[in-house]
């Protein structure tokens, strides 16, 4: 059996198509999403995610914005259980760019994968390198999607509301994530005359992705019927 991913063609060595669909969420719906995974400070720009080393080695993030209060906040995207490595790898990052471009740099890792305690700390010598784990699994997704479904029996949901759904597949909770996809797209089919046409047609492609991502072929197309009434799932359909 195939699994839904298949009906992508990538270069193995292509950025995960998680990655990819949260940097776009992230790009589009910065203020929104940030607030609700308990970052504080307004984003006032998008800052560069390269930073080349003298030996012409390529440091890349997954994003960084520029925050109100004067600092950067590197945000990176694991699925995986974070290792040594990977924090070696944001604290290296993170020095250069703040070698670099002269500002404070804070890192902050939205975590997916089913780890109860992700690591978060590394220690060298008399150093202790922090970042800050934003623990998706941590989140109830049947809880945000019952919620909004009940707010739109008497009013119209709100942007922030909607783009939270966006990343129920992402969460723990009883629904599957199909049914977490079919669900949220239906709430979506329900604001479309509320939303901005390039904003409804973006958040259902980012519920696209993640039903190639997470489930098995068959159920991507058990999901036809409600992607087709999308713009997206017009086009692909």
């Amino acid at each position: 059996m195939k699994n839904g991913r298949d009906l992508l063609t990538k270069d193995k060595l292509s950025m995960p198509i998680e990655d990819r669909t949260l940097k776009d969420a992230m790009q589009l719906f910065a203020n929104e999403l940030l607030p609700r995974l308990g970052i504080e400070e307004k984003v006032i720009g998008v800052a560069p995610t390269e930073a080349v080393h003298l030996e012409m080695k390529d440091f890349l993030q997954d994003f960084m914005f520029v925050m109100d209060n004067g600092r950067w906040r590197h945000m990176e995207f694991e699925s995986d259980r974070l290792v040594r490595e990977d924090l070696v790898r944001f604290r290296a990052a993170e020095a250069l760019t703040s070698h670099i471009y002269g500002v404070d740099v804070e890192t902050s890792v939205l975590c997916t994968a089913n780890v109860t305690s992700p690591l978060k700390e590394l220690h060298t010598g008399i150093n202790t390198y922090k970042v800050s784990i934003i623990n998706m699994r941590l989140s109830d997704a049947d809880e945000k999607i019952r919620r909004v479904e009940k707010i739109q029996k008497t009013t119209n949901a709100g942007r922030v509301d909607l783009v939270e759904l966006l990343l129920t597949p992402l969460m723990s909770g009883e629904l599957s994530v199909k049914e977490r996809i079919r669900r949220t797209l239906l709430i979506l089919q329900k604001e479309r005359d509320h939303l901005d046409e390039t904003d409804y047609r973006r958040m259902g492609s980012i519920l696209f992705a993640f039903a190639v991502k997470f489930l098995e072929k068959e159920d991507v197309n058990d999901l036809k019927e409600v992607f087709s009434m999308t713009v997206l799932g017009q086009m692909i359909y």
